[in-house]
């Protein structure tokens, strides 16, 4: 398996985009705009999504699920929403396909099947949420309702890139209703709050927690909350939004409630989201011109073993020898491959899983078995160790908590320190390109810098 990619220093961009296909995450369909995320660029996005999942269920949300088609007269109800997203909306017209008698095989729109509305193919939720909610409310003790949708949204965009923008994406969407205003802006800086522990703790992505400006405030929104990323590139990713509604949509599909003292209200709103950008960011923040670099929370594989032999015999050996550390190892939720693909060669292997991103990796052959050794490699220093197998799992242990160290306590104050320096420098109205070094840095680099 060939790993060669652009570097870094020579095209950021082509990088980028060759490490996505590359390392097996995603691809491109033969649909204009949209992406194929494969099964190892999904299991990464499901660890992303479970946490996420418990962090909002830990803070009193449940999950529904809301339609995808909206119809155009609940979707202009909200002014400003309709006209932030109307240049970018995908509309149904027609339900039916017919035969083409001039083209056998063929299939044409039936003229007849014209839709009384158009259907908006939802590029966000509240337009048919808010609808739902006004049946749903009628007094203060109809509220809050905290809710979070795991859907696919369109949004029609010309250029587009694996993750970080296509036409269809994965994301959720949260849309909460409260009593009063106070309570609603709690909810907005709580959600924001949220992502930003999620990305720094879980993902190990620094990130600025911030407000947007008014022109680039969510369309419908009072307020819009954020969290941003910095990039190897040195350039700003938005990763998250969190928005106070204000009660502008309650207002347009007339959600009223009878509060406390028996008089009618507006509800007050938020909503909030993340996407599959994310992986986008998570490629961007820590990986390097070897290929992917993961926390170990999101790595898919956690240990790969790769055996290397010429006879089933020998195979079977280094099965037998290796067997009981994979079981120590998966009792303690360590995810383990043992990779005995007859398919492939070694160095096939070792190529894979290092573009793959597979935190460690442990070859062991019959040479290793007459000398109770294991080679165990380590894919964030990218450095090779011969262990004795009786110091195995100790070390291997031992490993597992200086990742989280890794990508947990070291990588954040570094790259803070230069987040915080672009804060000051953007005050000041100026632009800052870092560069320390002859290429972007990655959460690893900083970290050999710090040590020389």
């Amino acid at each position: 398996m060939s790993k060669k990619l652009t570097k870094r220093s020579e095209d950021y961009s082509k990088w980028y985009n060759e490490l996505v296909v590359k390392a097996d995450l995603a691809e491109n369909s033969s649909v204009r705009g949209c992406m194929v995320i494969k099964p190892y660029g999904y299991a990464i996005w499901e660890k992303m999504q479970a946490q996420l999942d418990k962090m909002f269920k830990d803070t009193g949300h449940q999950n529904a699920y809301f339609p995808l088609f909206v119809p155009k007269s609940l979707f202009e109800a909200e002014e400003k929403n309709a006209e932030g997203f109307a240049k970018e909306c995908a509309v149904v017209t027609h339900y039916r396909l017919k035969n083409d008698k001039e083209n056998s095989g063929k299939l044409i729109v039936d003229e007849n099947a014209k839709l009384e509305e158009e259907l908006i193919v939802r590029p966000t939720s509240e337009a048919i949420i808010w609808n739902t909610y006004k049946n749903w409310i009628q007094s203060y003790r109809d509220l809050p309702i905290l809710i979070n949708q795991w859907a696919n949204v369109v949004r029609w965009e010309m250029r587009t890139r694996l993750f970080l923008r296509t036409a269809e994406f994965l994301w959720q969407e949260g849309h909460t209703a409260h009593a009063n205003k106070d309570e609603a802006l709690k909810e907005a800086e709580l959600m924001n709050n949220i992502y930003s522990d999620f990305a720094q703790n879980f993902m190990g992505i620094p990130v600025i927690k911030g407000l947007k400006s008014e022109s680039e405030r969510f369309a419908g929104a009072e307020e819009t909350y954020c969290i941003e990323a910095l990039m190897q590139d040195g350039k700003a990713l938005q990763a998250g939004t969190s928005h106070f509604l204000g009660q502008n949509f309650a207002k347009a599909f007339d959600v009223k409630f009878a509060n406390k003292e028996g008089k009618l209200d507006y509800v007050w709103a938020t909503s909030w989201g993340v996407s599959t950008r994310l992986m986008g960011a998570l490629i961007m923040t820590h990986s390097d011109d070897n290929g992917l670099v993961l926390p170990p929370k999101l790595a898919p594989i956690q240990v790969v073993v790769i055996p290397i032999y010429r006879s089933d015999e020998q195979l079977d050996e280094i099965t037998k020898k290796i067997t009981p550390i994979l079981d120590e190892l998966k009792k303690k939720n360590i995810s383990v491959l043992f990779d005995n693909r007859d398919t492939h060669k070694p160095g096939y292997k070792f190529n894979e899983h290092e573009i793959k991103g597979v935190p460690i990796r442990i070859a062991v052959g019959p040479k290793d078995l007459e000398n109770s050794t294991l080679e165990i490699f380590r894919r964030d220093k990218m450095k090779k160790e011969l262990i004795d197998f009786d110091k195995v799992l100790t070390k291997l242990i031992f490993f597992w908590k200086i990742f989280k160290l890794i990508f947990l306590i070291k990588l954040r104050p570094l790259q803070m320190k230069i987040l915080e320096l672009l804060i000051v420098m953007m005050n000041l109205n100026l632009y800052l390109k870092i560069k320390v070094v002859s290429y972007p840095l990655t959460g690893m680099d900083l970290m050999r810098l710090k040590k020389k």
